[in-house]
């Protein structure tokens, strides 16, 4: 005997709610109380409930899709993100596409590729390298920023990136540290700028010297981390501590000023920021900053949610709280200093 087809009148029996509080809860989950949402997502799996998705689609004239951009698909930094936009994402019906702005030779070219195709109906960007102008595309769809800002009227969500530099300066300091320096991001990278700012402003607020030759370029990988350590290491007068800009760069740095004999936190304190998952397991486990990633990932998913069922292409950003994640990089200074 064939089964019958469950309908929405049927979850909203099960869930004890209306079947305008069904369609709320499975087109805009962000604004349903949670007690709700789980009653209806419970409901929705006892009867077998299945949303055709692709009528619902041609009825609102939309895609059911939403585009990620990010540079650099492998770095670990953005699975969590990728998974808070999958938590709102997916029970709104809405299917994730995941570009690499790296893939191809103009990254500009890819994201205006994806403003105009009509594949989404919205876009969430992890690049700031990317130009403003690109963006200037009449009828584009809604677009948030995660982690990473324009200087425009663009909706974001990220951290506080100069308090945290200001933490990990403030840390060193208590612990008795002097020679203080910092290896950054790439060159023209709001992070970048805004974290060595913060990092500047710390060390003369607890009046330490700044020394220009102990602020060393990186670019977020792991082997940029690798080649400040042998900048570091060729150095004569060498600072005591350093700031990462990234957890990536100071996994690199570690291991190669490791494997030349050098002891940290003995020798050499380090902190980083952002707090991947592979930190807490080194040999000393990483001080760091941590971003609350999957966070950031669920807010900007609820925000572009927002913009795109009220047709708007402006909205709120939102910056959220860090936290400076304590463990064993980092000690006094050494004894000869």
């Amino acid at each position: 005997m064939d089964r019958k087809i469950a309908t929405i009148q049927d979850v909203a029996k099960a869930a004890g709610v209306s079947t305008a509080t069904v369609s709320r809860t499975l087109s805009k989950p962000s604004v349903v109380a949670a007690a709700t949402r789980e009653a209806v997502l419970n409901a929705v799996a006892e009867t077998g409930y299945r949303v055709n998705t692709t009528a619902s689609n041609l009825r609102r004239q939309r895609t059911g899709s939403v585009i990620v951009l990010l540079p650099n698909i492998a770095n670990p930094f953005f699975s969590q993100i990728l998974a808070g936009l999958a938590s709102v994402l997916t029970p709104a019906q809405y299917g994730m596409l995941i570009a690499d702005t790296q893939s191809g030779p103009d990254p500009d070219q890819l994201l205006a590729h994806y403003l105009t195709s009509g594949q989404a109906d919205g876009l969430v960007l992890l690049d700031g390298s990317l130009s403003p102008d690109a963006l200037e595309h009449p009828g584009r769809p809604p677009v948030v920023m995660a982690c990473e800002w324009m200087g425009r009227d663009l909706p974001s969500v990220r951290v506080e990136n100069g308090r945290g530099a200001a933490m990990a300066v403030g840390h060193f300091a208590q612990l008795g540290h002097r020679a203080i320096g910092h290896v950054t991001g790439p060159r023209g990278n709001v992070l970048t700028e805004e974290r060595l700012r913060g990092f500047r402003e710390a060390m003369v607020s607890v009046g330490l010297p700044l020394r220009e030759d102990w602020i060393l370029e990186g670019d977020f990988s792991m082997d940029s981390g690798a080649a400040a350590a042998r900048v570091w290491l060729a150095m004569k007068d060498r600072p005591t501590a350093l700031f990462f800009s990234s957890d990536e760069m100071a996994v690199g740095f570690l291991g190669a000023v490791q494997r030349a004999g050098i002891h940290v936190p003995r020798e050499l304190s380090i902190v980083g920021f952002d707090n991947i998952e592979i930190v807490q397991h080194l040999s000393p486990a990483l001080t760091t900053i941590r971003q609350p990633r999957t966070q950031i990932g669920i807010r900007a998913a609820e925000l572009l949610l927002d913009m795109i069922e009220t047709g708007t292409r402006t909205g709120p950003s939102d910056v959220i709280e860090i936290e400076f994640i304590r463990r064993d990089s980092a000690g006094p200074p050494p004894v000869s200093r």
